[in-house]
């Protein structure tokens, strides 16, 4: 049975503005680079290529980094059950399904479209959790297929990544000019980048956060039980409190792909977290049960 896929308008309007500011910076960014004299093929060459290879192979890369490992509906019957009964409610196509071989308990997805998704879960998480806070955490994954988040934020990112890349080397080269003649114009573009990247990479997080906080609602629509994905997140961060701190560490780099980061930092730290804090996603999660109620 399909359920209503049911907006936050509040939620919705916060990712709207921030991605709007986004765009704002990044067009000042391709104007300012216009205007030191970037050769406007170069930048387009850039564009192109950079955006081709994060669309067509991020989730790839993903699968490799995490080493996660497709699995078939005979080697994980239940798992692969319970993806299609939530794709059938959800009104999606079904993802390919993998496993990753670690007692970290986590999940995520990617891909760049509902057609070419993948979600994936650890051995830890399947060990860990209920059949019901299983389905609420890839209900919670399949909701970022569903929004395509993992498209959102790779364009997001696009243009930030160019900047940091604008730092790293354009102490090295100076558009082709000369270095010792123009070095004025050469630390003017050093800080531009350096405050585009700054800048845009708070908002990046920021969008990031108010999508955990539209898959955590898509879970809730989808289960209909968002009591099961707040009891899910707390068994999870509860579990990851005692996973020894080197193999944490180890999967620190993908923390914006997991439904829990592997690492958090503190309260402050908070600004520049991919993800909520736990308890505050479950203070949403519990309001919206008593709101079913």
């Amino acid at each position: 049975m399909k359920r209503k896929w049911e907006q936050d308008l509040g939620l919705q309007g916060r990712m709207l503005f921030t991605m709007f500011l986004l765009a704002v910076v990044y067009l000042f960014f391709l104007a300012f680079l216009s205007y030191i004299g970037t050769p406007p093929l170069v930048m387009l060459l850039f564009v192109v290529f950079s955006m081709a290879v994060q669309y067509f192979y991020s989730d790839k890369l993903v699968l490799w980094t995490t080493g996660a490992q497709i699995v078939s509906e005979s080697e994980a019957p239940q798992l692969h059950g319970m993806i299609t009964r939530l794709c059938a409610i959800a009104d999606l196509p079904k993802p390919q399904v993998a496993i990753v071989r670690t007692d970290v308990p986590n999940a995520f997805a990617t891909g760049r479209s509902p057609n070419k998704a993948v979600v994936a879960v650890t051995t830890g998480i399947l060990n860990k959790l209920s059949p019901a806070e299983l389905e609420a955490v890839l209900a919670h994954e399949l909701s970022h297929v569903k929004n395509r988040d993992m498209t959102v934020l790779t364009i997001a990112s696009f243009l930030s990544t160019v900047a940091f890349y604008f730092v790293r080397y354009s102490l090295y080269f100076n558009m082709g000019g000369d270095r010792r003649r123009d070095g004025g114009s050469l630390i003017l573009v050093w800080l531009i980048s350096i405050v585009v990247w700054v800048v845009s990479f708070l908002l990046i997080r920021a969008l990031s956060r108010y999508r955990e906080y539209s898959a955590d609602r898509g879970s809730a629509i989808i289960t209909g039980q968002p009591a099961n994905l707040a009891s899910a997140l707390m068994k999870i961060s509860g579990v990851m409190d005692r996973v020894p701190r080197e193999d944490l560490r180890k999967m620190e780099g993908m923390n914006a792909f997991y439904i829990i980061p592997a690492i958090s930092g503190s309260s402050f730290m908070d600004l520049f977290s991919t993800h909520p804090s736990v308890e505050k996603r479950i203070a949403r999660l519990e309001k919206m049960q008593q709101e079913m109620r």
